[in-house]
């Protein structure tokens, strides 16, 4: 099997690699120090299984075993953290299995017999049963691959259809969720400005009158205006008065 290992510690990334050269049938394919590396070593790699820490800078290991899953076919996960507290008791059920470091031999060889018989079914219950803490990372896929776009570079949210159009200043990608959920995901980060459309408190840089009588909100980072419904046109004027924006 290949195996990618993912871990913001080097010593414990090399430990690891040591480890499972004295295992059979086991090549490391890979090495990533956080979540967004991983993700792209994934896809470029294709491992079979992922030895993947959880508290790591960025994009941690929770967030990343949820984006594999838009993979057609997800690598079996164990997950390898110095921290046993509630994902303890949240994974050993749910996971291939879940190592507290200093990990064993013993107890790798193990999890690596379970990854050899992982179904992606598995996988799918480890995201069913735990939400995780906030996504940093918005994901969608594009010909089998993974596209991802950080909340922090999102101007806006548009809703097309079972489709949502996610802009940033350089590019854009359609995501398969709700408006609805993601505004109750990242309410704080962004306001609503018509039924269809969310944009970025921090983007907004003023409202301007159209010649049909409607306002649209000027942005930074894009020359596109979004229309203001005048249902909530009063509520986005208070916050740019406000300085909430």
């Amino acid at each position: 099997m290949k195996c990618l290992v993912v871990d913001d510690e080097m010593l414990a990334r090399e430990r690891l690699v040591r480890m499972l050269g004295q295992c059979p049938g086991m090549q490391v394919c890979g090495e990533a120090a956080n979540g967004e590396q991983g993700l792209q070593q994934v896809q470029q790699l294709q491992p079979d299984v992922v030895l993947l820490d959880i508290r790591m800078p960025g994009m941690d290991g929770l967030e990343m075993a949820r984006h594999m899953l838009h993979l057609e076919a997800a690598p079996a996960v164990v997950f390898t953290t110095a921290y046993g507290d509630h994902a303890l008791e949240a994974f050993e059920t749910q996971a291939v299995d879940y190592l507290l470091k200093p990990v064993h031999p013993e107890r790798l060889q193990q999890a690596l017999e379970k990854a050899r018989r992982l179904s992606g079914g598995q996988l799918e219950q480890l995201q069913a049963a735990n939400s995780g803490p906030g996504r940093t990372h918005l994901c969608a896929r594009n010909r089998g691959n993974l596209e991802l776009i950080a909340i922090e570079d999102i101007l806006y949210l548009q809703a097309d259809n079972k489709y949502v159009t996610v802009c940033s200043a350089d590019r854009t990608i359609l995501v398969e969720e709700s408006l609805k959920s993601l505004e109750q995901e990242f309410g704080e980060c962004f306001i609503r400005i018509h039924r269809n459309a969310l944009v970025a408190a921090g983007a907004v840089r003023g409202l301007e009158k159209a010649a049909e009588g409607h306002f649209r909100l000027v942005l930074a980072g894009t020359d596109e205006r979004l229309e203001v419904s005048r249902r909530l046109l009063p509520e986005v004027r208070k916050r740019i008065r406000s300085g909430a924006v």
